[in-house]
């Protein structure tokens, strides 16, 4: 299962920032008269843009138990340090670059976007590296360590927790490090005092919309996110 993603100003096309309040106007309902679509269409193509269907989901972490779940031997979870950017940045790659996130923040899909993301997160004013994990899996204590999934967490300026990223890459998925990962991130923003947290998700990743409702995530908002359309 691949997760999903909240991208910054590191993955937008100029004519994504554009074309943002014709966006607003897609998620409100009344897009502009000439682009007429039904509600159910996943992703549309306008005005040389494509739109993608994204639900905002929130969780409110009041009362809530954080239980961490077992994980198979050999994982093991890194909590945030500068010096693991680079490694995060990879991690990040190795989890999106065949998925349809590339597609919806291109600089998903290439391994320089990936660092200039991480580096734009860890330079934000509310990065929380309690809310920030690297996953690895070394079987071998003596053997190379793989990377397997990421995590990162900001506090935005209306004080509350947002998760940036969340993605296992493929030959680790289906093990429970997606839900580990998720826990991990939340009980960091717990430990920070924001017991209100969001992330994005594409309506066609349905895997992990089922993981985050699982979780206590509720759908708050329908957004389309603007992505320029390739050449036909």
């Amino acid at each position: 299962m691949k997760y999903d993603t909240q991208i910054g100003a590191a993955g937008k096309g100029l004519a994504a920032q554009r074309h943002e309040a014709f966006s607003r106007s897609l998620a409100a309902g009344t897009p502009a008269r000439s682009c007429s679509f039904p509600a159910c269409v996943h992703n549309i193509r306008a005005m040389n843009l494509t739109y993608f269907k994204r639900y905002r989901m929130e969780i409110d972490l009041a009362g809530q138990e954080l239980e961490l779940p077992p994980v198979g031997s050999g994982y093991r979870f890194v909590p945030w340090d500068d010096s693991l950017l680079d490694a995060c940045a990879k991690a990040k790659y190795l989890c999106f670059r065949d998925e349809i996130d590339a597609n919806v923040f291109p600089c998903l899909g290439e391994l320089e976007g990936c660092r200039r993301l991480m580096n734009e997160i860890r330079r934000k004013q509310g990065f929380l590296p309690a809310a920030t994990w690297l996953v690895t899996y070394q079987p071998n204590p003596r053997g190379r360590a793989d990377l397997c999934g990421t995590i990162q967490g900001v506090r935005d300026r209306r004080g509350l927790g947002a998760i940036q990223n969340v993605g296992i890459t493929p030959p680790h998925r289906g093990t429970g490090l997606g839900t580990s990962l998720i826990l991990h991130a939340l009980e960091g923003f717990r430990q920070a005092g924001l017991l209100r947290v969001y992330l994005e998700v594409t309506s066609q990743n349905t895997g992990a919309i089922r993981l985050y409702r699982r979780l206590g995530f509720q759908v708050t908002k329908t957004v389309y996110k603007a992505v320029e359309a390739l050449p036909m």
